[in-house]
């Protein structure tokens, strides 16, 4: 087990997905261990606006700060949002952060002072272009052509509506440069944290079993964005496979709850929040294989070898 820390941290969690009826108690089991803990959410907390508000304002109450970023999950658009588009959606959900005192990729980044700092921390919200294709150099309308053949389409392509842009790759194109712009205007003194709900790298996306669905997983814009802008962690969610990994350096910490039927096979990390500074000791999750061949989370002080690889 990673020692605790002797005072606050940088804590992180992601794909809360509250809206399921077997996540719905998960608020209630995020606690700071320390008073002055800080707390990332790097997106997909809910579809419903009213629901990502609630479970936000919550862990404000407990935390000294709260950090969100969206994921695709909170840009559908639903029966309650009739007659809006996600990008108005992503700002009335902007707003009620605001509200409650949540900061969003929209207000300056703010500054951790404590252990493992000083350090920027930058929610982001980057989206995706379909330039993760299966295989490299492929045209973008062939890879999805291929992929729809396969039966792999992310429900995205139905329930976001990026008006009014022309359609994903311009909204992405528009943060992209929306977030370089603000990025360069850092104190250039102090490492940054980078949250994104989409891994900036494509490394952890080799793991998928469809390779198809990396298309809606981010972009290769931000390859180097870890080493450009001064990374000393990057925390972000979207594939449902909490881990840690570690490319040119710099750590990359995925840290998903994700739906009832996956953790309730696999587990789920313990704590259910991340400690991104002070940089822990060793890994937080550890993947093992199962008596029945399948993987699964390490428990505390679990024997088994680690898996190169989650699957």
């Amino acid at each position: 087990m990673t020692a605790e820390a002797p005072g606050p941290t940088l804590r992180a969690v992601s794909d809360l997905h509250v809206g399921h009826r077997g996540n719905a108690h998960v608020v209630d089991d995020l606690q700071p261990a320390h008073p002055g803990d800080w707390l990332i959410v790097a997106g997909d907390v809910a579809e419903r606006v009213e629901q990502v508000v609630d479970a936000l304002e919550r862990l404000a109450r407990r935390f000294e700060r709260v950090i969100w970023a969206p994921g695709n999950h909170e840009l559908w658009i639903g029966r309650d949002d009739e007659g809006i588009t996600s990008t108005t959606k992503y700002d009335r959900l902007v707003e009620s952060c605001r509200g409650i005192g949540v900061d969003t990729p929209e207000d300056p980044y703010p500054l951790w002072t404590g252990l493992g700092g000083p350090a920027w921390v930058v929610p982001m919200f980057l989206f995706y272009d379909y330039s993760w294709t299966p295989v490299a150099g492929q045209g973008r309308a062939e890879a999805l052509a291929g992929a729809r053949e396969r039966r792999v389409v992310a429900s995205d392509e139905f329930l976001i509506d990026p008006g009014p842009y022309g359609d994903a790759v311009a909204w992405c194109r528009e943060r992209l440069v929306a977030t370089t712009t603000r990025l360069g205007r850092l104190d250039p003194a102090h490492p940054t944290v980078l949250v994104n709900h989409w891994p900036l790298v494509r490394e952890p996306t080799r793991v998928l079993r469809h390779p198809d669905f990396a298309m809606w997983c981010g972009t290769a814009q931000t390859a180097d964005w870890h080493r450009r802008y001064r990374a000393t962690a990057c925390v972000y969610g979207h594939l449902h496979i909490p881990r840690t990994t570690v490319h040119d350096g710099v750590r990359f910490e995925e840290v998903s709850l994700g739906y009832p039927r996956e953790w309730g096979a696999r587990g789920r990390p313990e704590p259910l929040t991340r400690q991104i500074l002070p940089a822990p000791q060793a890994p937080q999750v550890r993947w093992v294989r199962g008596d029945d061949g399948t993987p699964r989370l390490a428990g505390p002080d679990d024997p088994a070898p680690d898996l190169e690889e989650a699957r």
